[in-house]
């Protein structure tokens, strides 16, 4: 008789974004005159910049050729990128990496979710609570035990190592999501310096470093020490447009030994038994993020997006709501009204307001009372969304 994996039943039905998606469907079938504007889930609005897409022209008719076609490709990656991240590293944040130590994937998610697989499940993970739920889901698809870090008001959601909650690996993510704080180096030196006194690994998800513009680490391995304790997690996505295209990396640097075994051996073998590779045309797109152009291109639209996060916080400002991120985060993380849980006020603002977040509570217990917005949408939606909340907050 087959039996399957019973952690499944462990896991809420539906994803977070799943269902925030069915609410707005539900009331847009139901309220057909009213513009929904999104300001919920974390996907970008503006499109792929020239130099990516004459790139990818580029690369799509040298498929058409039998001279320059490209059939299976490195399932680690192509050079031609991997050095391009390399050396992007190495002039943007004074990080010497190992070419053989970076892996191209179809993304961060992907590889988050995937990482585990190279771990025991006896292994205990600790997660930051407020959480992206993939850390969670994925590892209790896999019956592993989870512990949580309370990150609140009091540390202003950053919480540090505490020696009362033991875990084997543990997931950080700066610029945070969903609440957009964002790590010093002295607290990551902490951090990293435990991770290493316990032999404990950390699993960072720098996602959004691009959108770091203060004095703040955008990489664990701006951290001495690290190397020995750290995976990192980088997306194209957010921060090129890639969500639709799909490419990212990690790395993972082969100082990382637990007992007789090198990690990057171990995901180097996962990844040529499970994982074909990204495609070489959108590689080839993700090269050209990192020329003169296509830096300065990139940059001009994580600005647009940093002027929508400014609209929002000067609207929030107004108000006299509290809020985190913002500055080094296209999320904007704000506390709700006392009279409402985080879902009714997600139901409330959509009804009243025709405006779509996501609710606190959806990240973790921590998250109840508070509520987030992304930065990922046009300056007309941006500015009508927050002139709409504004009118509703002042009735």
């Amino acid at each position: 008789m087959v039996k399957v994996n019973e952690n499944y039943s462990n896991i809420k039905e539906t994803y977070l974004f799943t269902e925030t998606a069915r609410k707005i469907k539900s009331f847009s079938q139901k309220n057909p005159d009213v513009n929904v504007i999104k300001l919920s889930i974390g996907d970008v609005t503006r499109p792929l910049v020239n130099s990516v897409v004459d790139s990818m022209g580029k690369a799509v008719e040298e498929m058409r050729h039998m001279e320059t076609f490209k059939g299976y490709g490195p399932e680690q990656g192509y050079t031609f990128l991997k050095e391009k991240i390399q050396n992007y590293y190495k002039t943007q944040m004074g990080v010497n990496l190992d070419i053989n130590d970076i892996f191209i994937s179809d993304g961060a998610k992907s590889d988050l979710g995937n990482i585990t697989d190279i771990f025991s499940n006896d292994n205990v993970i600790g997660v930051t609570d407020p959480v992206y739920p993939v850390y969670v889901d994925s590892n209790i698809m896999c019956g592993r035990k989870i512990v949580y870090l309370k990150a609140d008001e009091t540390n202003n959601f950053l919480p540090m190592p505490n020696e009362n909650i033991k875990a084997d690996i543990f997931y950080l993510c700066s610029p945070n999501n969903p609440t957009g704080a964002v790590y010093s180096y002295d607290q990551l030196k902490i951090w990293v310096d435990y991770a290493n006194r316990n032999k404990s690994i950390i699993l960072f998800d720098a996602a959004y470093e691009r959108f770091v513009k203060t004095n703040n680490p955008r990489s664990i391995f701006e951290i001495e020490g690290s190397k020995t304790c750290a995976i990192e997690f980088c997306s194209f996505s957010k921060t090129a447009g890639f969500t639709g295209t799909r490419c990212g990396y990690t790395v993972v640097p082969k100082e990382l030994i637990v007992g007789e075994y090198c990690l990057n051996k171990m995901w180097l073998r996962r990844q040529t038994t499970k994982f074909n590779g990204v495609s070489y045309v959108v590689q080839k797109a993700a090269e050209a993020v990192f020329t003169n152009e296509g830096a300065k291109e990139i940059d001009e639209t994580i600005n647009y997006y940093r002027e929508n996060a400014r609209i929002i916080v000067d609207t929030l400002s107004r108000l006299n709501i509290k809020f985190y991120g913002g500055i080094n985060s296209p999320y904007i993380w704000f506390e709700v009204p006392k009279e409402f849980t985080s879902w009714e006020f997600f139901d409330y603002l959509l009804e009243n307001a025709g405006v779509a977040g996501t609710p606190g509570s959806g990240f973790g217990e921590c998250g109840e009372g508070y509520f987030r917005i992304t930065s990922f949408n046009t300056h007309d939606n941006t500015k009508i969304a927050m002139e709409r909340i504004e009118k509703l907050f002042k009735k």
